[in-house]
């Protein structure tokens, strides 16, 4: 019996010197926990507009390459398709059709991604597709 009442005023004893501990130890790990989760939620808004610039210009591609189609038809319908899923999520959105040829199209789509902390500019983001076009030949 004595020693748990020595075991147990020692637990008081040690419970009653760290006084304010805790809240010290949250006052260093919660500025952390903070700042990595805005950097995950972060990362993903540049994933989310890197997908979506992908797709528009895959859409782009999609027309583009087909019979009797332009490179321009494919960057139209990259365009309407930002408009219609980009949303706010890729601001300044652009559409080119630099680097297609004869035989091939190349539609790139780029913008900026949204930042979560308004004084720091959101990262740029540039996707590009390219396939061959399609052309009538004889056997």
């Amino acid at each position: 019996m004595r020693r748990v009442r020595g075991w147990t005023a020692a637990i008081r004893a040690r419970a009653h010197g760290d006084q304010g501990d805790t809240s010290l130890q949250m006052a260093i790990v919660f500025p952390v926990v903070i700042l990595m989760t805005v950097a995950v939620v972060q990362a993903s808004m540049w994933y989310y507009a890197r997908n979506i610039a992908l797709t528009a210009a895959r859409e782009g591609i999609n027309v583009g390459r087909g019979y009797q189609s332009s490179p321009s038809q494919g960057a139209a319908r990259a365009r309407e398709t930002l408009d219609r899923i980009g949303g706010d999520s890729l601001h300044g959105a652009g559409v080119s059709t630099d680097g297609s040829t004869a035989d091939t199209v190349t539609i790139t789509v780029s913008g900026t991604a949204l930042s979560m902390l308004p004084f720091v500019p959101g990262l740029h983001v540039s996707q590009s597709a390219s396939a061959a076009r399609e052309h009538w030949t004889t056997p």
